[in-house]
């Protein structure tokens, strides 16, 4: 339905401009457009200079396209492991890294929080190539406290680190400048249709990858990082890529810069603290992450006290869609995502629905 809210952690709330964007795609003819003509070149080319001002990327970084996050992770692995990486595993999506990584069959080693508190000693093996951190963990609701990325690139200074930063930007700052690549999809933060995702690498990435191929290891084909190097130096890509969504991209970037990254940021503050203080003040309701340096400010999990079924149904009933738990938890968790595509009024009129539930019941 047309007038639904989608609070749900990806596919969720398109921004508000992506109606006018199509339109005018659909105008321009963006569809159609040879991704080998100028057109496209400048496209491309605007993206990358917007994302780089909105994420504050260093300027020998690389921005790359794929078909997604999970496609990252297997370019990763191809690219710049050759024996072994270290997994700091805060839910069920960077546990599945740490998965693909033992598919090729690394010897790469995890690291497991239990989500009650902080990772302890951050020990990584000597053997470890690569460190993978997810900055926001969408299927918990945990987020990476930022001093300790600061910390782990300190005492590794030569292993590469690689960030997830799904569903975290551009609502959560992140220095870049600590990370030697870092990933995202478009349809959570940046309230696009899936179809994309953005792979951000650092000059210390190509010369592994370049390397590893010297050596005559397998660093993949079409989307080896020489080949999308290749081509993005000429603002291109090696295959066709989904035109319209990187043209979206690029305008919903403008649309952000124009709003201000910090408005953004500050918003989200705001609006994961109403979510967070809802929780907090029904007694059905337990806020999975205790600590609060923890707490994902774009994906707020709450366990439900006796399930979930009827606060989903209710809020459904009311046009408002939110996220049930993953996995294991998919009756027990309900996930609300905060996106810059959810205005505040979205989120007051959410938690006012949330809390005259638990009142009738």
């Amino acid at each position: 339905m047309s007038n639904q809210l989608f609070f749900t952690p990806g596919p969720s709330q398109l921004y508000p401009t992506i109606t006018q964007h199509l339109n005018n795609a659909m105008r321009e003819n963006i569809g159609s457009i040879s991704h080998r003509g100028k057109e496209f070149q400048m496209i491309f080319q605007e993206m990358k200079e917007l994302l780089s001002d909105v994420l504050n990327i260093p300027p020998n970084y690389e921005i790359f396209i794929t078909s997604s996050a999970t496609e990252i992770w297997e370019r990763i692995i191809q690219n710049l492991i050759s024996k072994s990486s270290h997994h700091f595993v805060n839910g069920s999506f960077s546990e599945r890294f740490y998965n693909f990584t033992t598919a090729y069959q690394l010897k790469s080693t995890v690291q497991i929080s239990d989500f009650s508190q902080e990772f302890g000693e951050f020990k990584v093996p000597d053997e470890a190539e690569l460190i993978s951190i997810t900055q926001n963990e969408t299927s918990i609701g945990y987020s990476f406290n930022p001093d300790k990325i600061k910390n782990i690139r300190e005492n590794n200074s030569e292993k590469l680190i690689a960030l997830d930063l799904v569903s975290a930007v551009p609502s959560i700052p992140v220095d870049l400048s600590q990370i030697d690549t870092a990933y995202f999809s478009v349809q959570k933060c940046f309230g696009l249709p899936a179809g994309i995702g953005v792979w951000i690498v650092g000059p210390k990435c190509l010369e592994v990858s370049k390397a590893k191929a010297s050596k005559n290891e397998i660093v993949g084909s079409y989307h080896s990082l020489a080949a999308l190097k290749k081509n993005g130096d000429k603002n291109q890509t090696p295959e066709t890529p989904n035109v319209l969504n990187i043209y979206l991209l690029k305008n919903v970037l403008k649309d952000m810069q124009l709003r201000g990254i910090s408005s953004i940021q500050n918003e989200t503050k705001y609006k994961a603290a109403l979510l967070y203080q809802t929780f907090d003040q029904i007694t059905e309701l337990k806020t999975v992450i205790p600590h609060r340096v923890n707490r994902s400010k774009t994906v707020c999990v709450s366990e439900v006290l006796g399930g979930n079924t009827g606060l989903i149904e209710h809020l459904k009933s009311k046009q408002l869609i939110i996220g049930s738990g993953y996995e294991s938890f998919k009756d027990q968790h309900i996930r609300i995502a905060n996106f810059p595509a959810h205005s505040k009024e979205s989120i007051e009129m959410l938690v006012d629905e949330i809390g005259k539930y638990f009142e009738k019941t």
